[in-house]
């Protein structure tokens, strides 16, 4: 009921049908960020509609929206990052925005050629998902259980982790997506980590003793030698990683779901 007073309140008598889910959606989507931003002293990420994940200027279009409609509730773009889907076109948006002062966060990232090319792009924070990683090669390989120091995952943001620091750039490496505590003690001085309640607690009680993993003075001797990507050389290294291909397909396709089942809600609430 409470969403449904919003969604009302929200519509603009100018607005078509189709125009008025999308300010609705969008309103409820910043209305949801402020809130938390009431409670954490940091940033909140939005994202952007994933049906615009291969649309450079649609997907500028919506994160200027996204913006504006903070700024109007007095919320500085400082304290807000933009989530893009990391396809080549994600990448370009998220460079043209950086230059706007709109700092964005890389999701649905899987491949060292994602990561490259968002540090070449200034992004300000990727989100490698250390889970979904783990998830594939178990479903597909041989092994069904990894050590924190051979997980997938965890090899995989350790990589770029170093590649990162090696090379000086400042695109901030947030782990996500994490199914047990040995992948969050593998990564321990990360620059972040997004940890669930639930996992953070069964570390809270676990007598395993924690070292640091990570850090930016033996990057500089681990990471790999430069690389510098062109589309074309971005498309084919990031083809040459089944397991990225399969999960960025996938989990484009999920989010544009949660997308479309968010606005066939507000469009019932709307029409009741």
């Amino acid at each position: 009921e409470g969403i449904r007073k919003f969604a009302k309140a929200v519509v603009s008598t100018q607005s078509t049908g189709e125009e008025q889910i999308v300010k609705v959606t969008d309103k409820l989507f910043v209305t949801f960020g402020c809130r938390i931003l009431e409670h954490v002293p940091g940033r909140v990420s939005t994202e952007v509609d994933a049906r615009l994940s291969f649309d450079v200027e649609g997907s500028l279009a919506k994160a200027r929206s996204l913006i504006k409609l903070y700024e109007e509730q007095g919320i500085s773009r400082d304290r807000v990052l933009i989530k893009l889907s990391t396809t080549w076109e994600g990448i370009l948006a998220a460079k043209e925005l950086e230059k706007e002062g709109i700092h964005c966060n890389m999701t649905l990232l899987f491949s060292f050629a994602q990561a490259v090319a968002c540090a070449e792009a200034g992004v300000t924070l990727i989100s490698p998902f250390v889970g979904r990683i783990y998830d594939w090669h178990v479903k597909n390989g041989d092994r069904k259980t990894f050590t924190e120091d051979d997980d997938p995952g965890v090899l995989s943001v350790r990589k770029i982790y170093n590649y990162y620091k090696r090379h000086d750039y400042k695109t901030i490496v947030m782990g996500a997506s994490f199914r047990n505590t040995d992948q969050i003690s593998g990564l321990l001085g990360c620059d972040y980590l997004t940890i669930s309640p639930k996992l953070l607690e069964q570390l809270k009680n676990n007598d395993k003793k924690l070292d640091v993993k990570l850090c930016a003075e033996k990057a500089k001797e681990l990471g790999d030698d430069h690389i510098s990507l062109e589309e074309k050389d971005f498309r084919y290294l990031h083809n040459q990683d089944a397991m990225a291909v399969e999960k960025l397909a996938e989990g484009i396709r999920k989010f544009a779901v949660d997308q479309v089942k968010i606005e066939d809600q507000i469009r019932s609430l709307l029409s009741a």
